[in-house]
């Protein structure tokens, strides 16, 4: 009885959010390491599709270095850092606006998403590609791509807390700006030969994993606050934010 009630206190009310939030995001990734691992690694040394895009990539960007230099600014302007700032400095707006469970959302998703892909990094422990004249570097592992797995984070972040604000058009708009942002971030890693395809999906796979889980521990923990249910993908995470906006 003593264990239930120290865990009923832990989890209940805005403290208790971050702790459901890892705890989903961890339960996510147990179910889905072995089979990203069979995918890395059943494939390896190399698969044919890996390799052939990588150095068809290559080629490109060795005979159009104007394209390639768009690439590296792209691929530096929505990467790993950039998104962190803008998912805290969103958190600490959310926080001074009495938001303190959409903040605490937005922090632990993005905190726990990158804490799970630097350990799976570490256990993977994938060599990048070696091609000759490399026109990018990249330091540590390959698999997942970080860069895929924090673009896929930070704009679904931002999404998710935009959407209860548009109109059904705006809507569309988001959800097409985000996929772009995901697609086109994925693609400059593959292009400037840092990653291979299977490193983008993989770490594409792992955003919208921890996501899923994030958005369905934050809804929960609406109903329990006797908020109204919600579609997260329709709505965003905060409906209620709206119309309490409004209200004022």
């Amino acid at each position: 009885m003593r264990l239930r009630r120290w865990m009923a206190e832990r989890l209940e009310g805005e403290r208790g959010l971050p702790v459901r939030l890892t705890i989903a995001s961890i339960t996510v990734v147990v179910v889905t390491i072995p089979f990203m691992l069979l995918l890395v690694l059943a494939k390896l040394p190399l698969n044919p599709l890996d390799a052939r895009v990588a150095h068809e990539l290559h080629a490109y960007a060795l005979a159009n270095p104007a394209v390639t230099d768009l690439l590296i600014v792209w691929t530096d302007v929505f990467g790993p850092w950039p998104w962190r700032v803008v998912v805290f400095v969103l958190a600490v707006w959310l926080w001074r606006s009495r938001r303190e469970g959409a903040a605490l959302w937005a922090v632990t998703t993005i905190v726990v998403g990158g804490a799970l892909g630097w350990a799976l990094k570490i256990i993977v422990d994938r060599t990048r590609p070696s091609l000759p004249d490399p026109v990018a570097l990249a330091p540590g592992q390959s698999f997942p791509s970080g860069h895929a797995l924090n673009v896929t984070l930070g704009a679904g972040i931002v999404l998710l807390l935009v959407l209860a604000h548009l109109p059904v058009w705006g809507r569309v708009a988001a959800w097409a700006g985000a996929v772009f942002l995901i697609g086109s971030v994925s693609y400059t890693r593959v292009a400037l030969g840092v990653h291979w395809v299977s490193d983008v999906v993989g770490g594409v796979m792992l955003g919208v994993a921890v996501l899923a889980a994030t958005v369905a521990a934050f809804e929960s923990w609406r109903r329990q606050q006797g908020r109204a249910r919600s579609a997260p993908p329709l709505d965003g995470v905060e409906p209620e934010a709206v119309r309490a906006g409004r209200d004022r």
